[in-house]
């Protein structure tokens, strides 16, 4: 029960951490102006207002007590309350005044005026909403009715405005100082967040200059560190690796030239088939460690890319279905590359490939079907490992050394992309690409 409603909890809360930030700043300011508010609100607002409208109303019921005297003089009682109490009076002989509806409960004088009303027992009828600064209030009195206009200050405090404003505006000016320090606090972490997605994706960050608080300058120097270390690592392997192609082709070459001198064609072809194989899996393992080499991302139109492969092929059997133009953020050369390696390897097992790509809220998805053999699903996670083949009795396993999808999935790793197989509808393996967009 307790899991459900912390669930129920978190969902509504804000993601960003400048908004759970304002909430934690936000909320017990505005609590403690809401309880200021309920406390002034009923023990001083209500409380004055209840007392003004009965003050009010027993001037009205002792007004009435006095006319109802046979020796009063009505015109000066009438003239008296004008000038004392600011209180229009006139007699209405002959009409009756119409029956009260008691609405707008909300408000805090019709609560008043009504229930003091019927404390004195008098049968009234009024109006707050009409005039803007005047009640207008009608009570009964024998075959007519008393008409009152009646100056709202008397049944209200004019404080309540007052106080609202105070309270109010230090709560706004709490909030926006708050705002401004919270977006300053925040910024250096955006920054750092922003720099680990980009060389996550492996993109250029240019100098990277820690900000903020001690603890978020820690995580930019640590990640800083961490970023020139990998640099370090990923480039020493790149000239090592370069270093040992250019060691090992030159005895390869060697091997060649020694070749033509022998005479015995079956040993030569043999021979040069292997050395063949080598020169590949010497290629395509340089390929597999330049595989992060920094190209700049641009904006590019991603169904015209592939449109663009396809082309290539000369292939009426590769279908492409596309909804809507989608401009992606990328490094293109290299997706094209991954494109080639999926399509390929689609060709190189079936004869038939369709091709679909949409986009939906927050990801690209491109699927590419084909009715070739497929792979078994305990062999998923294995393809993708270097050097890895299914079937190494497969006559084209020596035309590949197991390097492409891991290349591939390296390319759309860097992208923040992942590549999933399932059943292809046509029989054959379901390769589906997603790309975040």
């Amino acid at each position: 029960m307790f899991y459900g409603l912390n669930r129920v909890i978190k969902s509504l809360l804000p993601k960003q951490l400048f908004y759970r930030g304002l909430l934690i700043v936000a909320t017990p300011v505005i609590i403690l102006q809401i309880t200021i508010s309920l406390v002034f609100f009923d023990s001083l607002w209500i409380k004055t207002n209840k007392g003004m409208t009965r003050a009010l109303i027993s001037e009205i019921k002792t007004f009435i007590d006095v006319y109802d005297n046979q020796e009063t003089n009505k015109d000066f009682i009438l003239q008296l309350y004008k000038k004392n109490f600011d209180l229009d009076i006139k007699y209405i002989e002959k009409v009756v005044i119409p029956n009260h509806i008691d609405d707008r409960w909300f408000s805090p004088i019709d609560r008043s005026l009504r229930r003091e009303l019927k404390l004195k027992n008098l049968n009234y009828w009024f109006d707050t909403t009409s005039y803007k600064e005047l009640v207008y209030l009608k009570i009964e009195y024998k075959d007519g009715h008393f008409q009152f206009f009646i100056p709202k200050q008397r049944l209200a405090s004019s404080s309540a405005r007052i106080f609202a404003l105070w309270i109010t505006l230090p709560a706004i000016l709490v909030i926006s100082i708050a705002m401004i320090f919270l977006k300053n606090q925040t910024r250096p972490i955006i920054r750092l967040a922003e720099a680990s997605e980009k060389f996550g994706k492996g993109e250029e960050i240019g100098e990277f200059r820690p900000s903020g608080a001690m603890e978020i300058r820690k995580a930019g120097f640590e990640f800083d560190r961490m970023r020139r270390r990998i640099k370090s690592h990923l480039s020493h392997r790149s000239d090592m690796l370069s270093g040992i192609s250019h060691d090992l082709r030159t005895p390869l070459t060697r091997i060649k030239l020694q070749l033509a001198f022998i005479k015995d064609h079956k040993i030569v072809t043999e021979l040069s088939d292997d050395v063949n194989e080598m020169e590949k899996m010497l290629n395509e393992y340089l390929e597999f460690s330049r595989t992060g080499a920094e190209e700049i991302s641009s904006k590019f139109n991603l169904d015209e890319l592939i449109l663009n492969i396809i082309s290539k092929y000369k292939n009426e059997d590769i279908k492409f279905v596309k909804i809507e133009k989608i401009l992606f953020d990328g490094r293109k050369n290299l997706l094209k590359r991954c494109f080639n390696n999926f399509l390929d390897n689609s060709l190189k097992y079936g004869n038939k490939v369709e091709i679909e790509i949409k986009k939906l809220r927050k990801e690209i998805i491109i699927d590419f079907h084909d009715n070739g053999p497929g792979i078994p699903k305990d062999e998923y996670s294995n393809v993708f490992k270097p050097f890895y083949k299914i079937d190494k009795s497969r006559s084209e396993a020596k035309n590949s050394v197991g390097l492409g999808l891991s290349i591939s999935q390296d390319i759309i790793n860097s992208h923040g992309g992942k590549i999933r197989f399932d059943k292809s509808r046509m029989g054959g393996l379901k390769l589906r690409v997603f790309l975040p967009f």
